[in-house]
């Protein structure tokens, strides 16, 4: 593994790349996470029963699939204000001023002609 710290991180990043690509080529990907995601759904189930332990099943699912929504939820919500911080949007000129003297009026191209 030497000679992997020698790499510049864009041919690690492509090397990493045809890795995957080959396992994929091999293996199901559903059937290679399965347990990871297993693993994942049922701590929405453990966290239901520490809170609230002996509830029927139907509403262990019911508030397990709501702490998986909620979870998810969460995660695009600080991706949102993730982006909108670094969004360089709101440091751009007007869309018409980055154009600079390129932009006419309607009536400034009625006179040129």
């Amino acid at each position: 593994m030497a000679a992997s710290t020698s790499l510049d991180p864009g041919l690690r990043s492509l090397r990493a790349r045809v890795a995957a690509f080959a396992r994929a080529a091999q293996y199901d990907g559903r059937d290679v996470t399965a347990k990871a995601r297993a693993t994942f759904l049922a701590s929405f189930l453990q966290r239901v029963d520490a809170d609230q332990p002996g509830l029927p099943e139907a509403e262990r699912q019911r508030r397990a699939h709501a702490l998986r929504k909620a979870h998810f939820s969460r995660m695009a919500f600080e991706s949102a204000k993730a982006r909108r911080g670094h969004s360089p949007a709101h440091t751009q000129a007007p869309r018409d001023a980055a154009f600079g003297s390129v932009t006419v009026t309607i009536a400034e191209a009625a006179d040129a002609r």
